[in-house]
């Protein structure tokens, strides 16, 4: 995912980086329709309204993580980010350690805050706008997921998405040349495949066999990641206190309890039954 990310940011030189957003979009649906070959029950009804519903949260996320990092370090933006998968891990339940952890990725977060807010303030508020889309995109995924075909409604959601969100191509940069340039367009069908097939039909996988809560919870290792992608590929050193909030939250989510999921068989149990009644 994140050296997908660090290829985006090689673009944003030619375009916003909303623009490679979609762009990116563009290619994992390329790639997920041509694969997938999606049937006509996947372009209709309540699961075509699911799987847009899911697909634009995805889009807006990556538009609003894009913006970030454009603005900020990429570790420490997938570290603010991760405000999105703690929440969601922490409504599962109201543990003491749940508690705790959500307290210790506030502290975490404030501490990135303090060293960034006064260079890049819209940095940070982009980074908040991409964790409240990252905790719909597991609320949303984990439904799409439990409808048995997460795949086939990923690639129709992105498709549907990256019409919606079109627009936002010809915002700010040389658009019709760098559009022009099959090197770009190369670039942004590889950001897609790297940044969002692999990772997310990834998720679907998971995602039908554990709860939102545990999935939360085996994200721990993002913020690290992106840390280290970002060092290697960008040359972006933390300072010690972005350090010290990096850390924070990857504990933060490591102490979140992996009680309190629905067993997913349970999940599935249930949208069959709701399907059978016609609900």
């Amino acid at each position: 995912m994140y050296v997908g990310a660090a290829l985006a940011v090689g673009l944003f030189d030619r375009l916003s980086p909303a623009a490679v957003a979609v762009l990116r979009l563009f290619g994992a649906a390329l790639v997920l329709i041509g694969w997938r070959r999606p049937g006509r029950g996947a372009w209709r009804g309540r699961r075509l309204a699911r799987a847009i519903a899911f697909g634009l949260a995805t889009a807006l996320m990556n538009v609003a993580f894009y913006e970030a990092i454009a603005r900020l370090p990429l570790g420490t933006a997938v570290a603010i980010e991760f405000c999105g998968p703690v929440a969601v891990a922490a409504a599962a339940s109201r543990r003491p350690r749940d508690v705790a952890a959500v307290v210790l990725a506030a502290v975490g977060v404030l501490l990135i805050a303090d060293v960034r807010w006064s260079g890049s303030p819209s940095g940070v508020l982009w980074a908040l706008a991409a964790a409240a889309m990252w905790a719909a995109y597991i609320v949303l995924g984990k439904r799409v997921a439990s409808g048995g075909n997460g795949v086939d409604d990923m690639a129709v959601g992105f498709a549907v998405a990256a019409v919606l969100l079109s627009p936002l191509l010809v915002v700010g940069g040389e658009v019709s040349s760098a559009l022009a340039d099959p090197v770009v367009l190369l670039l942004a069908v590889g950001v897609g495949v790297l940044s969002s097939v692999v990772p997310y039909v990834l998720d679907q996988v998971v995602l039908r066999r554990v709860g939102r809560a545990r999935f939360a919870v085996l994200l721990a290792l993002l913020p690290a990641t992106a840390t280290i992608i970002g060092l290697v590929a960008l040359g972006q050193v933390p300072g010690p206190l972005e350090a010290a909030g990096i850390a924070a939250v990857v504990a933060a989510v490591a102490l979140r309890s992996r009680d309190g999921d629905v067993d997913p068989a349970l999940d599935r149990a249930r949208l069959d039954g709701r399907l059978d009644r016609g609900e």
